[in-house]
């Protein structure tokens, strides 16, 4: 498993808005912070999360300027801070998201999916598949080579051994 945890990958000025912020302002909120989520939280907790694709959504709907809970993605999948980047992935494998609020509060090393509202704690940040996929790449290799005959002269030029 890969043991770099989270938030050392997580981007943390992630822009946090209220239930009743309209679209409008989501959307400004998303240019201005050049991130691909808004986080929606309500006293200490996540209660959703809005990404690009939902504001474009409602805007092509042509239904106005509603306000994020009538559109946000809920309950959200939350994850601690502390849970190791490989858990992540599966995590966001598992919900079908791209992308995953980092609130306090979570059990550590435990991906948080509480169905209720309030998920989880306080958003910290949010991580995204782009920000763990470099650490994915470079130890996600479940190949077995045992018996290819493919290898590798030493110059790192593919040579087959003879058979």
């Amino acid at each position: 498993m890969i043991d770099v945890p989270v938030s050392a990958v997580m981007t943390e000025a992630v822009p946090t808005v209220s239930p009743d912020t309209t679209a409008a302002e989501a959307a400004s909120h998303l240019r201005r912070a050049d991130v691909h989520a808004v986080v929606v939280a309500a006293g200490d907790g996540v209660e959703g999360i809005v990404t690009e694709s939902d504001v474009v959504a409602v805007v092509a709907e042509g239904g106005g300027n509603p306000t994020v809970d009538s559109f946000m993605s809920s309950p959200v999948v939350t994850i601690s801070p502390t849970t190791p980047v490989g858990l992540a992935a599966d995590r966001m494998r598992d919900a079908g998201v791209t992308c995953l609020p980092v609130v306090d509060g979570a059990e550590s090393g435990v991906p948080d999916a509480r169905p209720e509202s309030g998920n989880g704690g306080r958003p910290l940040g949010l991580v995204t598949r782009a920000d763990i996929a470099p650490y994915l790449s470079r130890h996600r290799l479940d190949v077995d080579w045992e018996g290819d005959p493919l290898s590798l002269d030493g110059t790192g030029t593919p040579e087959r051994s003879a058979e």
